[in-house]
């Protein structure tokens, strides 16, 4: 036992919510899961539930502690991520039904859902000057769009609503009571303009939600507040029960998953790069890659910028793909070898996507990507373009399937795929460079992220530098600094990103690839365009 301050993180992510340990130097002593429910129906429609996933944080937080072997009085801070999901909660906090089964339960609009693209189309098409900090055009993962397919098809839901909340700030409520948004949160998704600090209330009468701004906003958030603030006075009486932990422990406002792997990373000690110049990427069920900027820079198609919604006083650009693991589970689960190699990872404790990382590494690796891969293209925009097309409504292309039915022809699949991320990544940074935006180092984090061929792969495909955080789970570590922050164990968040955070491997592209891969973003980016005019 020890009296030594330690601070949690608690990660929910799309499928589990998970909660991590860690002392002031960022190491992590002991982590927890469970899983959480997911429910989809016909429409692109996702949901989940706000009481099983406060159930299943509260269980992961009582694991993780007792796995840790800490006093739970040693616990000096807590910090949330996650998903940009939409949750509604009607008088007292209980939820309200969001989708068409009308089931109480479901009052979650999962960040994936796209039932708003109608509702996003018409946004789009107002031309409102806040749509200029959202890269030109709004997303339907977004929540404006999501408010508005509410209450144009569930318009009682929508008048009876108490609260509107991201997930990460529902999570803070439930831990403080505290209404206070995160500006992570509220800029990103919601479009507040953080460098005014205030909603704009024409766009929302433009885009048919005036009766948020006839209440002066009181649903969506009137106080907005930097991530790492202490809010409150910490734990209720309450959620400390459910948590085995003391009350009033401080609890920090939030961040989005993505951004919480960010600030897990892009802060780190380390030779390779700086915030300036690191491009956070954060690969688990979809992709998000985030670049810091002095000066704000709009890039049509890539999300912001964004001002403090990631490293405070700084401008954020936010990036990626709506699937990427996903999209690799999606791809591998159409060849007819999947099924074999799902029996083999299975026996073998491995995912699928581990069991085929690990295969490709017997058969040579990122080295032996052009002999294995072979004439195989893979576009996957299974679930849209999330940049730097803005585009909900793209969809996957394969080229160069042959009859290879072999597992050896499942592993060239799943090795394009990974390689059609990278090339993703790529015209992320070639948009950005143009409007100034300089990345001489991709740091990434996700569960993707620790596979040392996917790195690889990435640092060949972007031409970068590919740096992994030395912590297993650099996105608990980023909500854990939150947590230090809020217990003021740290002057402000560099001090703590600086102190908790480091980088550790670093893989350089391999010289021997480049003109290959060049020609391969040739293909890549020939294939987007001819999937466009076949859709169109």
């Amino acid at each position: 036992m020890t009296s030594a301050k330690h601070f949690i993180g608690i990660d929910v992510g799309t499928g589990s919510a998970r909660a991590g340990v860690f002392d002031a130097s960022g190491a992590m002593l002991a982590s927890a899961k469970r899983d959480i429910a997911l429910f989809r129906e016909a429409g692109d429609i996702v949901e989940q539930s706000s009481n099983d996933i406060w159930q299943a944080v509260a269980a992961s937080v009582r694991e993780a502690i007792a796995k840790s072997g800490v006093p739970a009085p040693s616990i000096a801070g807590i910090g949330y991520d996650a998903t940009c999901s939409l949750v509604v909660l009607g008088e007292g906090g209980q939820p309200l039904g969001v989708g068409p089964t009308g089931e109480v339960e479901r009052n979650i609009i999962v960040w994936m859902d796209h039932r708003a693209t109608e509702q996003a189309a018409r946004i789009n098409r107002t031309g409102e000057m806040v749509l200029n900090y959202v890269g030109g055009a709004i997303s339907p993962e977004m929540e404006t769009p999501k408010l508005l397919w509410l209450a144009e098809h569930k318009p009682e839901t929508f008048a009876n609503a108490w609260q509107f909340m991201d997930l990460t700030d529902f999570l803070t409520w439930k831990s403080t009571g505290s209404l206070a948004r995160s500006v992570c949160t509220v800029t990103c998704k919601w479009t507040y303009l953080a460098h005014e600090q205030r909603w704009d209330e024409r766009y929302f009468r433009a885009v048919g939600l005036g009766a948020l701004a006839d209440e002066q906003f009181r649903r969506i958030g009137t106080e907005v507040v930097p991530a790492g603030t202490a809010l409150g006075r910490g734990l209720t009486a309450e959620a400390a029960h459910d948590m085995g932990l003391v009350e009033g422990t401080p609890v920090a406002a939030g961040l989005i998953d993505a951004h919480a792997g960010g600030i897990g990373t892009v802060g780190a000690r380390g030779v390779a790069g700086s915030v300036l110049s690191r491009m956070a990427y954060v690969f688990g069920t979809s992709a998000c890659t985030m670049s810091t900027t002095v000066d704000p820079a709009f890039v049509d198609g890539v999300w912001g910028p964004y001002f403090s919604a990631m490293v405070p006083g700084q401008w954020l650009n936010e990036g990626g793909q709506s699937a990427a693991g996903a999209a690799i589970d999606h791809l591998v689960r159409m060849h007819p070898a999947s099924a074999e190699a799902e029996a083999q990872a299975n026996t073998a404790g491995m995912s699928l996507s581990q069991w085929l990382a690990a295969e490709a590494g017997k058969r040579g690796g990122a080295s032996s990507a052009p002999e294995l891969i072979g004439k195989l293209h893979v576009v996957p925009e299974f679930l849209g373009n999330r940049a730097p097309f803005a585009d909900p409504e793209a969809l996957g292309v394969i080229a160069g399937i042959g009859m290879d039915t072999s597992l050896d022809g499942l592993v060239g699949l799943y090795l394009a795929g990974i390689c059609g991320l990278g090339y993703g990544a790529r015209q992320i940074v070639g948009v950005l460079a143009e409007k100034g935006v300089v990345t001489d180092t991709i740091v990434v984090s996700g569960g993707a992220g620790q596979s040392p061929l996917v790195r690889q792969l990435l640092a060949d495909t972007t031409g970068l530098a590919v740096a992994a955080s030395t912590s297993p789970e650099p996105v608990l570590l980023g909500s854990a600094i939150l947590g230090a922050v809020a217990a003021d164990h740290f002057q402000d968040m560099a001090a703590a990103m600086s102190a908790m955070s480091e980088l550790g491997e670093t893989c350089q592209p391999n010289a021997a690839h480049t003109g290959w891969h060049a020609k391969r973003f040739q293909a890549f980016e020939l294939l987007q365009k001819a999937g466009r005019a076949v859709r169109e």
